[in-house]
């Protein structure tokens, strides 16, 4: 199961909505879409209040790692250049 953390790539304000979609495996622009019509359904306040909290309660998520980190083509490769 996975568990929920504030993105740090897919993030408008805190990052909420777009982890949730990252944990749901859902656009977060539909999630997003999604909260502002419960935004206004509730009356704005319940939902903003819970957004708020989550801003507090829901850990950050880490970094994922870029795509230049080392891999097999990297120059700080353990085995050495055999190419001639």
């Amino acid at each position: 199961m996975r568990r929920l953390y504030r993105s740090q790539t897919n993030k408008k304000i805190a990052g909420i909505c777009g982890g949730i979609g990252e944990m749901l495996d859902v656009d977060p622009t539909l999630i997003r879409l999604l909260a502002i019509v419960a935004l206004f359904a509730t009356g704005f306040f319940p939902l903003f209040f819970g957004y708020i909290i989550a801003m507090f309660l829901v850990p950050i998520g880490s970094q994922p790692a870029s795509a230049g980190s080392a891999g097999p083509s990297s120059a700080s490769s353990a085995e050495p250049d055999t190419r001639s």
